[in-house]
């Protein structure tokens, strides 16, 4: 196995991380739902498995940047190939600023004064 086939497994391999994240994230957060729903008001359930969800599709959605940064770089190094690696990183960090706006009520980069998002 040469250095380019072995970027590439890894760069699919981090990527596989992130689509596990994302699944596990989503089955673990879907099973604390059913949890709290029997506690809790429905409202505070519903805002508890939001939050935890929109965290692991976060996560997860670091990782297929990863992965995609490793495979695209090292790999694919055309212009073409650069100019769609950076349009999707593009698209997957507005969807990461996106889902932590709507989950923690701010910017990624504004200080909170208190800390109400725990």
């Amino acid at each position: 196995m040469d250095f380019k086939e072995l970027i590439t497994v890894v760069g699919y391999g981090i990527e596989t991380i992130g689509v596990f994240v994302i699944i596990s994230g989503s089955i673990v957060s879907s099973f604390r739902f059913l949890s709290y729903f029997r506690k809790e008001e429905e409202r505070v359930a519903y805002h508890i498995y939001r939050r935890q969800l929109g965290r692991s599709i976060i996560l997860g959605l670091e990782f297929l940047i990863a992965g995609d940064i490793i495979r695209t770089v090292v790999v694919a190094d055309t212009l073409e190939n650069v100019a769609i690696l950076g349009l999707v990183i593009l698209i997957r960090t507005f969807l990461s600023f996106t889902l932590h706006l709507e989950l923690e009520g701010h910017w990624p980069w504004q200080q909170v004064k208190n800390d109400e998002s725990k």
